[in-house]
């Protein structure tokens, strides 16, 4: 079987060989970027290209412009070593052709192995582009994930196809957070994009945060942040094309992007190189389109296929929900998660906000006993929420305001067990919720103080 695998591919790859290439020659070079005269007949927008330099070295790029003088290419690395004349050829990239070989691998976007160990391309090329599957038929989201989180399996449920945005600051557990979904979170397979990550932590999350029990399910599409835009803005589309290789096989797909920011932020690279102004808050008009067609690909998949459920994560400078990549996602994802420093700070992991964090999966995705849970811790931390100030300060009495004791007494022991993460179903965290709420509330009625009496006016 595997033998037939391998000549179906070496097949495809002769298949796609060209007799005869046409050459283009560098007229240009300015502000890293190349123009080049002799392909402008047959270049389209996204080409790859190649340079062979003087030197001996090949510079790779890709067209980002097309005029009537010739084509704009914007490379890969630095230009060094680039010449008047040097010898340029179409290579056709944008596609990627995934196999099942790749679980458990670390690969870039253009496919080649970072772990050292070839990497077997399999029969189908697939488009880093796409359009998502026909809005029509695509299936209603699924059943509700089991993630190892009583945050998530009770208040923020995550269900199959849905699109969650993980909105953070640096340093607050973003990423951590990303590897216990990757290990803990039913799947068939998880394809993780590492966009502009430091080089540094790409082996630290494969081997520390990961671990060889998630690694064993997960495909890693890496592109770190010392190569071009180019590189790191392909690697979301490359990632987004293997989950759906697997997506189109039937399977149950976890995709996770850390980080959206970087990668619209990789696109403002491109852009303005080909002309475009950074009118958007710093940021090319196109970014929004970019960054939906991307999250559309996620999602539930029609009668024939599987699903992609996506976690997308975002960097916000701040904590300004209202920056333009945070409000772009908001509005085309399907549930937002707000890790908060503050809450980071006094030691509780994951720093989920509760109140500042929607999942629209519900009230669907759970019975009508949860949501009635659900809706009741809601309005416990948002009694305490509206009356901290007060409460920090000491100028609560405590028996004023039966909501506001309540609040008081089981502000505590929910918020640590926002924090608890364990092997059982959502069940079972709905089980540990609700015995908290009977036994703090049988302790607020033994210990409850009377109101004081009204004072009489003389």
């Amino acid at each position: 079987m595997r033998r037939a695998v391998r000549l179906k591919t070496l097949q495809s790859q002769l298949g796609a060989l060209e007799i005869t290439r046409s050459v283009g020659r560098v007229t240009r070079v300015q502000g890293g970027i190349l123009q080049v005269t002799g392909l402008d007949h047959i270049a389209r927008i996204g080409d790859r290209a190649e340079v062979s330099c003087r030197d001996g070295k090949v510079l790779k790029g890709e067209v980002i412009q097309l005029t009537p003088e010739g084509i704009t290419l914007l490379p890969d690395a630095a230009v060094d070593g680039v010449a008047m004349a040097d010898r340029v050829v179409l290579t056709r990239g944008g596609t990627i052709a995934p196999d099942s070989s790749w679980v458990g691998r670390i690969i870039d976007p253009d496919g080649n192995p970072l772990d050292g160990a070839p990497v077997i391309s399999g029969a189908l090329a697939r488009p880093l582009r796409c359009a998502p599957p026909a809005a029509a038929t695509r299936k209603p989201m699924g059943a509700r994930l089991n993630t190892g989180h009583i945050v998530f399996d009770t208040m923020l449920p995550i269900v199959r196809g849905q699109r969650v945005g993980l909105f953070a600051g640096s340093g607050v557990g973003k990423t951590s957070l990303m590897g216990e979904f990757a290990k803990r979170i039913t799947a068939d397979i998880v394809v993780i994009a590492m966009i502009g990550e430091r080089g540094r932590e790409v082996r630290h999350f494969v081997d520390s945060v990961l671990g060889p029990e998630g690694r064993a399910r997960t495909i890693v599409v890496a592109a770190t942040s010392d190569q071009s835009p180019l590189m790191r803005r392909r690697c979301a589309w490359t990632a987004m094309a293997v989950a759906e290789h697997f997506r189109d096989q039937g399977l149950s797909v976890l995709f996770l992007a850390d980080s959206i920011t970087r990668f619209a932020e990789a696109h403002r690279e491109v852009a303005v190189a080909a002309g475009e102004a950074p009118v958007l808050r710093g940021f090319p008009p196109t970014t929004a389109h970019l960054i939906m067609s991307l999250c559309e690909r996620a999602g539930p998949g029609s009668d024939t296929q599987g699903d992609i459920t996506a976690v997308f994560s975002v960097l916000v400078a701040g904590s300004d929900m209202d920056e333009p990549i945070a409000d772009i996602l908001r509005g085309v994802l399907d549930g937002h998660v707000v890790l908060d420093r503050s809450i980071a700070e006094r030691g509780r992991f994951p720093a989920v906000d509760v109140l500042r964090s929607v999942s629209r999966s519900l009230p669907a995705a759970a019975t009508d006993e949860e949501n009635k849970t659900i809706a009741q811790i809601r309005k416990y931390f948002s009694t305490y929420a509206q009356n901290q100030m007060m409460i920090s300060a000491g100028l609560y009495t405590q028996g004023t305001d039966n909501e506001i004791d309540q609040a008081i007494q089981l502000f505590s022991p929910l918020d640590e067990a926002m924090a608890v993460a364990h092997d059982q179903d959502p069940a079972h965290s709905f089980d540990q919720i609700r015995l908290i709420l009977r036994r703090t509330g049988r302790a607020s009625n033994t210990k409850k103080a009377p109101m004081p009496m009204a004072r009489q006016s003389s």
